[in-house]
């Protein structure tokens, strides 16, 4: 039998693990550890402030935040000398003795957004706005990002991590947040550099994203990304994502906003199916998962119990 770990690296390289990989909640199985930096200059609180001085509040019956007060109203407010020190010492003490901790479990190392940390800072309409009247100062902080992620990427090689991991949402409902053109000028680049490095390091790549995303993924293909971790798949249909079947590999729940707050026990079973059959390949390509809020996102109790015990059920 594989490990853990094994299990979830063989469905990434579609090498043909034994069984579906498991990222459940007790009692079901989680084949993955965490290991992260401590504090995280991507911390997202869900009251307070942040290391760069964005200040967040709680959206409601959900765990998470939303920034109310940007630091960056002007661009004459910023200073690259305060973004959060990422060489602190203190930070990356949860390195020491992480890959023990682990044991069997694939290692998932978490980095720093290159989208959602930008608009924490400047506000989604300046961030849209700063395209085309601030490109420069734009690509300064974006730059600024990678940085912090080509670095957060040698200390995880050190520690012996076996992927990367950071979030960043790019959908609306039906299409992306800005056009696939001004993603390929502004960001393509910048994922480029950081996935070149976590793969010259030896980890293998996630982004989470949800929201429609299909105008890029065949660009995140191509600059690397090994797995793409999205919570939504009917806005884009699965049909469509399945052009990228062996491509990549989708770490996916049952679609959170729709099957599993609206679908019945067995639509919710059917559609696990679906996923594996339809987003994997015979020798992989496919990690099951659920959702770490079902309280936010209005899932049962039921409907979890449902989803797991099925992709549990599966047999490759």
């Amino acid at each position: 039998m594989m490990t853990p770990r094994e299990v979830v690296a063989a469905t990434i390289a579609c090498t043909g693990p034994d069984r579906l990989a498991r990222s459940f909640p007790a009692p079901y199985g989680n084949d993955f550890g965490g290991v992260g930096m401590s504090p995280s200059p991507d911390a997202r609180p869900g009251t307070g402030t942040d290391e760069w001085g964005a200040v967040w509040e709680n959206i409601g019956v959900c765990k998470l935040g939303e920034v109310k007060k940007f630091p960056i109203k002007e661009w004459t407010d910023f200073d690259p000398a305060d973004a959060p020190d990422i060489t602190m010492g203190s930070r990356w003490s949860q390195l020491a003795g992480a890959r023990e901790r682990a044991g069997e479990q694939y290692m998932l190392a978490g980095g720093i957004s290159l989208y959602e940390r930008v608009h924490f800072l400047r506000g989604l309409e300046n961030t849209w706005t700063d395209l085309y009247t601030n490109p420069g100062d734009l690509r300064g902080l974006i730059d600024i990002l990678v940085e912090m992620n080509l670095y957060a990427i040698e200390r995880y090689r050190v520690a012996e991590a076996d992927g990367f991991i950071f979030c960043d949402d790019w959908g609306l409902q039906d299409r992306l947040m800005i056009s696939p053109e001004k993603w390929r000028e502004f960001w393509k680049p910048a994922y480029s550099r950081v996935y070149a490095a976590a793969r010259a390091a030896g980890l293998q790549t996630f982004l989470h994203s949800c929201g429609y995303i299909t105008d890029i993924l065949p660009d995140l293909i191509e600059i690397g990304l090994d797995v793409i971790q999205m919570d939504q798949q009917e806005n884009m249909g699965l049909d469509s994502l399945a052009q990228f079947a062996g491509q990549i590999t989708f770490w996916c729940p049952v679609d959170i906003q729709a099957t599993m707050c609206r679908g019945s026990l067995d639509e919710i079973r059917a559609y696990c199916h679906r996923l594996v059959a339809t987003l994997g390949t015979p020798a992989g390509g496919f990690l099951p998962k659920w959702y770490g809020d079902p309280v936010g996102a209005g899932h049962t109790q039921e409907a979890i119990d449902a989803m797991c015990q099925e992709f549990l059920a599966i047999r490759l």
